[in-house]
């Protein structure tokens, strides 16, 4: 691994997330006043006084954990320790050492990794003084830290970096296309992942919501970095609750607009909900690629995908670009074609055309279609080209952009789309008036 991996670990509710959000600067991590909030592990690459390394956020450990979400919780926390270089145990200077502290002590000694222990919540200088007892936990000095107030965390910092091993040379990494795999709670987009990836990643959970933060994970699929980013499930405006769900909905939107393709998983026992029609219009107005997947095709009985490609495409009329795939993540069937399907968008994300090929299959549409007019004066498009990729997009100077109407960039988007594929994205369309900058 290029960077280090710093892994900030301990029991339920003692401020790790907190701990991430004041060290990166920014909130990354959700952070609510109430035990189990983070599931998952949170990935972030920072930097301290030139050193970088990637911080590692972990899920509350329960020494003895008492369902399956928790013992899973347990592992998850365990290959973040297995893999990390320095290991941050956080503990609460207000609640002291408490037998649970004693017991991750124990499996942190265990690990032969490089510990600093701190000491969260010292929010004042005799909750600071407090921090001496927890050298009980037999691991050297604790840091009296107060992470919601950036007490010593530069001090911790310092620590940190004392511990974290030379960096090797990192050579520069080749282009990284980002994938977002979004939906409604309870779709299956966990289970997809670990599908994909061939191993568990993401916490799988039949309950709704086991996901909450966008979780990322980089792998290589035939020689392409693939960035795999699983989101939580995105509910009904209506149905926002407060607190983690809330903040769970808005970093599944600002995992859309991170990715270059989203992955939009339906379930296929009910197909199109309003709610997944509201995140496909957030893919779209973001203008990233797409895929649909129609997951949990094993449950359907004898169903036929004309039939539901013919269903979807009529209520996604906006989106009839994307393709559609149906798999079964649960049994593995029809996941295969997944991202090669992702690939193929990816690269039509990219396709560049010269300004010649652009002005033909523009002149030609001009030909076919009169171009709009308001009174006596009548749109002229000058000429055409393409100015970006990723999302592609071309931009027409004109005589007057006033005069077009919807209707007709509709119709030159459909003849561009014709023309020159641009399959599983939407591209955008900029009209310029003459001598507009």
């Amino acid at each position: 691994m290029s960077k280090p991996v710093v892994a900030i670990v301990g029991r339920q509710n003692v401020g790790k997330s907190t701990l991430l959000n004041r060290l990166v600067g920014e909130r990354l991590a959700i952070v609510a006043d109430l035990p189990g909030t983070t599931r998952d592990r949170i990935l972030v690459d920072v930097s301290w006084r030139g050193a970088g390394f990637t911080l590692v956020d972990t899920g509350g450990i329960e020494v003895k954990p008492d369902c399956p979400v928790a013992r899973r919780v347990r592992q998850q926390v365990e290959v973040a320790i297995a893999e990390a270089d320095v290991i941050i145990f956080l503990v609460d200077v207000r609640d002291g050492v408490v037998p649970s502290d004693l017991e991750i002590a124990d499996m942190l000694r265990s690990s032969s990794k490089p510990v600093i222990v701190a000491a969260n919540k010292a929010d004042n200088a005799k909750l600071e003084a407090e921090a001496v007892e927890f050298y009980e936990l037999g691991m050297g000095e604790p840091v009296a830290i107060s992470a919601y107030h950036g007490r010593a965390t530069a001090e911790l910092m310092d620590r940190v970096i004392s511990l974290l091993p030379a960096l090797s040379p990192v050579e520069p990494e080749p282009d990284i296309m980002k994938v977002a795999i979004v939906g409604r709670p309870n779709v299956g987009k966990s289970m997809l992942v670990n599908a994909i990836l061939g191993r568990e990643r993401a916490i799988v959970d039949r309950a709704p919501g086991t996901t909450r933060d966008a979780l990322d994970t980089l792998f290589d699929f035939g020689g392409q970095n693939v960035l795999l980013i699983d989101t939580a499930g995105v509910r009904r405006r209506g149905r926002l609750g407060v607190g983690v769900e809330r903040y769970s909905v808005i970093r599944a939107l600002r995992a859309i607009n991170r990715c270059d393709v989203g992955v939009l998983v339906v379930d296929a026992s009910e197909l199109l909900t309003a709610q997944d029609m509201h995140i496909a219009g957030y893919i779209q107005e973001a203008t990233k690629g797409v895929v649909l997947v129609v997951n949990k095709w094993d449950l359907v009985q004898g169903g036929s995908t004309t039939d539901c490609d013919r269903y979807i495409r009529s209520e996604l009329k906006f989106m009839s670009y994307a393709p559609i795939l149906y798999a079964s993540a649960k049994f593995g069937h029809g996941v295969d074609g997944i991202m090669p399907r992702v690939c193929e968008v990816y690269r039509e994300r990219h396709k560049r055309l010269t300004t010649a090929v652009v002005n033909s299959v523009v002149q030609q549409a001009v030909a076919a279609h009169g171009l709009p007019r308001s009174g006596s004066n009548r749109l002229k498009i000058l000429y055409a080209t393409q100015a970006e990729v990723n999302p592609p997009t071309f931009v027409f100077f004109v005589n007057d952009a006033s005069l077009l109407h919807f209707s007709y960039r509709r119709y030159l988007e459909n003849k561009l789309r014709q023309s020159f594929g641009f399959a599983g994205t939407p591209f955008r369309l900029i009209f310029k008036t003459r001598g507009e900058s």
